[in-house]
């Protein structure tokens, strides 16, 4: 296989797995929070 094409392969699958864990990462930002401190419950929504 040709270096360039190998090379482009990575860089490609590369991209691919920063998206997906781009959107994961943003799924997780805009999930219901709940948390309990000392201070009592706190319910963040989500957005």
């Amino acid at each position: 296989m040709n270096r360039s094409i190998l090379t482009v392969v990575v860089v490609v699958l590369a991209v691919v797995a920063a998206v997906l864990a781009y959107q994961a990462y943003e799924r997780e930002q805009n999930s219901l929070q709940i948390e309990v401190g000392p201070n009592g419950l706190k319910v963040d929504p989500p957005g």
